[in-house]
């Protein structure tokens, strides 16, 4: 069974940065496409970006230009660098990857993270 570990969250103010991490227990370029999504307090869990086995990035309109993914597949490891944060990306971040390379939003992915929560304060 395949593990994905996230780390990396905390509470930030508004303006501020995080970078968020996700360990996987297999190598992430047999995992394919890996991905972030985050569920914010009563709504549903949403898509926020990805990245596919060619390194090509997809993000939710939302946090593009904020936010960046990238992996290192040395380290089976990608990462979700937020910048200039706002109170509405508070939420719990959760690691995903689905096996196979797709560009685009990643449905029904094959393994989840536990989540990390992150916290923006105004």
């Amino acid at each position: 069974q395949v593990q994905l570990v996230e780390s990396g969250g905390g509470l930030v103010q508004a303006g501020g940065s995080l970078r968020l991490s996700c360990a996987a227990s297999e190598r992430t370029l047999s995992l394919g496409t890996m991905g972030w999504f985050r569920q914010a307090p009563g709504k549903e869990r949403a898509f926020v970006a990805s990245i596919n086995l060619s390194g090509s990035t997809y993000y939710a309109d939302s946090v593009k230009g904020r936010f960046t993914i990238s992996r290192d597949s040395a380290k089976n490891t990608q990462y979700l660098q937020m910048n200039s944060l706002k109170p509405e990306d508070t939420a719990v971040y959760y690691c995903a990857a689905r096996r196979g390379s797709y560009y685009g939003r990643i449905y029904s992915p094959d393994y989840w993270g536990q989540g990390t929560q992150v916290t923006v304060s105004s």
